[in-house]
């Protein structure tokens, strides 16, 4: 059986487990195992099902057993974790995939116990401190003592990352790492994300528990990359849990904690924030970063353009006005509100700068930025010697994930020393001018809240799924909708209204009607919400989707609430308008009328649902209102020569028809005057204005069909119906000649 195969066949097995279909799910995972010799797996399939049989037996007698359900978890939760086994077991030896890559390696040449680990990592703190004393000026103690601590973390995330399902040693030697407080709290943040990529490969109720407890760390670094990676996980395998009660159970106390769901609906936010990053990574390199390059040029212009004898020190104001008129203050505002709002706009730049050999150990795609990281180090204390350094200040700050953080060390560390200095110099200058010091107190504060952190953390986390060289070979979680709400599991951390409509809002502020759509409907099933602008919120997503019926229902109750709104009322008439009850959505453009009553749309509304009810002289007379309001609306004098068509006036709907050909003429302006001289008997002019139309059209058909959709118009208005087919002829026959 080939990878692909493997993948499927477990795949169909956890829907079929998911489902609840045990029996079916143990047939095919017989399969499976077929080729696991020596692994004990068969064995544990047929124990399973032995089991199940006799429990189902049980059942058939009538006899009472309170512990069948306790049982049946446990048959499943042992089914699930065979299966899983049972595809490792079958891909370790033939699969291309970088994580099977390592795991071959790691059975060749083991890594160390997690417990020897611990000791190398707990050691680091106590050397660096000694060989600050030591240290002779060129930084070699340190790098070295670095280096040793570098490959016990990348040691200790392998381990955990490539690790089956645990057993008690494995789990007892997890939890005293984790309780250690030696253990620098970038490695516990490590491990978190270790945990969080293990058990993306495999599912393992111990690692989850252990993930579960680094969601009440002490420090915020690791409860925040913990909470995310519960989250993913518990999304990804939602079905799953219900079979391991212990884990619900767990899981069901953190969702009352309401410090953990309010930080829970912040990440909920912030996941899918991510959602946007691809328009504004596209908006930044098609518009953004080239416009401003393109006007480069043009503001080094205006700042070169003085006097030759005298060089005065106020400012240029055609500068400002130049910034205004080219759109650069809309672009870099633009860029600024993104900024402020959480959002991902670096991802265009700093996605070309993570082919260091420093981003080949996987471990360093998650590990937090640390300025005594090896790789880095040595930038930053050339750097630090001058006293307002850039890097130091932008390594300090919010600004960057932890990921761009270590890029943008390593491409200043490629800049030659002049040109830092330079760059210090002009920095320094700029701070000095602008009192930038508190500025920088106040990103520094920023950076160390909790939604900062956890937002880099999402950024660095997007960076691996979407740029890692061998992306393709992970689950990517981005491409997932992430609405950790919808989840069984954790639903009881969003129960709150205040969550549920928080959530909508985002949602609905970014256009993700359908969404958004599910949580205000369900602050009104629970009346938790009674005011009209959720009513109206409702109905305007149930509008976006086309569900008119049930959009009108709820407009109805957001104008019961708040009578005479027009914004309901336009809604409303809109509503029946697409459902075809025009005489409905009359009354209540009537309604908005009287509100508005020089609203010209408004009115051209009211005109066609008084055409479409064939009142068509009071809809001329809104159509004439329109036009003298307006008089060079072309859609004006369309609908009044229209209307005057149907009315029965046609050298009045003539005189429009030829207005609007004269200014922008369109294919329809063409038909319909073909109808309005065929009515008058003018049957040859009629022709030659539907072969204009036709030539307009993407093709004859496409007229063809337009044409004979107008046919009982045509009859209406005394065209006999046997000459109909006859102009259709007589067309294909002028086009085929032209």
């Amino acid at each position: 059986m080939e990878e692909k195969d493997i993948q499927q066949l477990h795949a169909h097995i956890i829907r079929l487990l998911d489902g609840k279909r045990l029996k079916e799910g143990l047939e095919a995972m017989h399969k499976l195992a077929a080729g696991t010799t020596g692994q004990g797996i068969g064995n544990a399939i047929e124990e399973i099902e032995t089991t199940y049989q006799y429990m189902l037996q049980y059942m058939k007698q009538d006899c009472a057993d309170p512990e069948r359900q306790n049982l049946y978890n446990k048959l499943l939760a042992d089914a699930y974790t065979w299966a899983d086994k049972a595809q490792r077991t079958r891909l370790t030896p033939i699969s291309t995939r970088l994580y099977f890559d390592k795991l071959r390696f790691s059975q060749l040449k083991p890594f160390r116990t997690l417990g020897e680990l611990q000791l190398e990592m707990e050691a680091y703190t106590e050397n660096m401190g000694l060989s600050g004393l030591l240290d002779n000026g060129n930084g070699t103690p340190n790098d070295e003592i670095s280096k040793r601590h570098e490959q016990a973390y990348s040691d200790m995330f392998h381990r955990i990352w490539l690790a089956g399902i645990w057993d008690c040693q494995e789990e007892e030697e997890a939890h005293k790492l984790l309780s250690s407080l030696l253990v620098p709290v970038q490695d516990l943040s490590l491990f978190a994300s270790a945990l969080t990529l293990s058990l993306m490969e495999i599912f393992d109720s111990r690692k989850l528990l252990l993930l579960l407890d680094c969601c009440q760390h002490t420090a915020e670094e690791v409860r925040q990359r913990a909470t995310i990676g519960a989250a993913i996980i518990i999304f990804l395998h939602d079905k799953r849990i219900s079979a391991y009660p212990a884990l619900s159970a767990r899981i069901r106390l953190l969702n009352e904690d309401p410090a953990f769901a309010k930080n829970l609906n912040t990440i909920q936010i912030q996941l899918w924030r991510s959602r946007e990053t691809k328009k504004i990574d596209k908006k930044m390199r098609e518009e953004i970063i080239p416009e401003m390059l393109r006007n480069a040029n043009n503001i080094t212009k205006a700042k070169l353009d003085l006097d030759e004898d005298e060089i005065p020190e106020d400012i240029n104001p055609e500068w400002e006005d130049w910034m205004e008129k080219s759109g650069m203050n809309d672009k870099l505002m633009e860029i600024n509100e993104l900024q402020m709002e959480g959002a991902d706009i670096y991802m265009s730049t700093f996605s070309q700068l993570k082919t260091y050999p420093f981003f080949r150990d996987i471990s360093n795609w998650f590990y937090p930025f640390d300025a005594q990281h090896s790789a880095v180090a040595h930038a930053i204390r050339k750097q630090g010697k001058r006293s307002h350094s850039l890097l130091g200040h932008i390594l300090q700050s919010g600004i960057f994930c932890n990921s761009d953080k270590y890029s943008f060390a390593l491409t200043i560390a490629q800049i030659p020393e002049e040109q830092q200095k330079m760059m210090e110099a002009q920095f320094e200058a700029q701070n000095e001018a602008n009192n930038e010091t508190s500025a920088f107190e106040k990103m520094e504060a920023h950076s160390r809240r909790p939604d900062t952190i956890s937002n880099q953390y999402i950024q660095d986390l997007y960076r691996f799924f979407k740029v890692h060289p061998r992306k393709k070979e992970f689950h990517d979680i981005f491409e997932e909708p992430l609405n950790l709400a919808a989840t069984q599991t954790l639903k009881g951390a969003f129960s709150h209204a205040e969550s549920k409509l928080n959530l909508a809002e985002y949602l609905f502020s970014k256009g993700y009607t359908a969404e958004a759509l599910a949580f205000y409907q369900d602050i009104i099933r629970n009346n938790e919400g009674n005011d009209a602008e959720i009513f109206q919120k409702a109905g305007y997503c149930l509008q976006q989707n086309k569900d008119y019926r049930n959009a009108i229902e709820a407009y109805w109750q957001a104008d019961s609430r708040k009578p005479g709104n027009s914004w309901t009322l336009r809604h409303l008439a809109a509503c029946h308008k697409q459902l075809k009850q025009y005489d409905e959505a009359l009354s209540y453009y009537k309604k908005v009328e009287q509100i508005m009553p020089d609203n010209l749309n408004t009115l051209f509304q009211i005109g066609y649902c008084l055409t479409e009810t064939k009142h068509y002289e009071e809809a001329l007379a809104y159509f004439f209102k329109i036009e003298y309001g307006n008089p060079q609306s072309a859609k004006a004098q369309r609908a009044v020569a229209w209307c005057s068509f149907a009315a029965g006036k046609p050298e009045q709907a003539l005189k429009y028809y030829e207005k609007a050909i004269s200014n922008s003429p369109q294919m329809q302006d063409y038909l319909n005057a073909g109808h309005v001289h065929w009515s008058m008997g003018h049957a040859g002019k009629a022709a030659e204005n539907y072969a204009k139309a036709a030539k307009l059209s993407p093709s004859m058909d496409d007229f063809i069909t337009l044409f004979n959709k107008d046919e009982e118009i045509l009859k209406e208005a005394g065209i006999p119906q046997e000459e109909i087919p006859l102009m259709r002829d007589l067309i294909r026959y002028m086009a085929k000649q032209s």
